[in-house]
């Protein structure tokens, strides 16, 4: 089960598409490291990536909302930050759990559901909202 972007979760933001691709990516690697049995380190340094990466995208994305004063900005930052505190407890699991695959499949259903649904839920929206300017 290959994990990936597909044009309909285009927001219209080129910055913004081409992080939610990079997400993409490395979930999907995230994913291939968990199905190959990669060791823990690959694994952990995967997480470590999506932790660091997801969260300088939202701080990108949450700057363009204010530049162009995306009406729904707060509902964003609340959903931003549940995302990382859910990334940060699945990265907790998995060190405690010594690279439990469980935690893995876990983290990559978390990652590919929020992904997919925030940006085609909300994301997209910014992209309609920034037309309309």
């Amino acid at each position: 089960m290959a994990i990936v972007w597909t044009p309909d979760l285009s927001v219209g933001v080129n910055n913004i598409d081409a992080q939610h691709q990079q997400l993409f990516k490395k979930a999907d690697e995230l994913f291939e490291a968990g199905k190959n049995g990669k060791s823990k380190e690959v694994i952990g340094q995967l997480l470590n990536f999506l932790d660091t990466y997801t969260q300088q995208h939202f701080k990108d994305e949450e700057t363009y909302m204010a530049s162009i004063k995306y009406p729904e900005l707060p509902a964003q930052q609340a959903a931003h930050k549940a995302f990382v505190s859910e990334l940060t407890k699945l990265k907790n699991e998995f060190e405690k759990s010594g690279g439990n695959i469980c935690v893995i499949i876990n983290a990559n259903q978390m990652v590919v559901d929020w992904l997919t649904k925030h940006i085609s839920g909300m994301d997209k929206k910014i992209g309609n909202y920034a037309k309309t300017l």
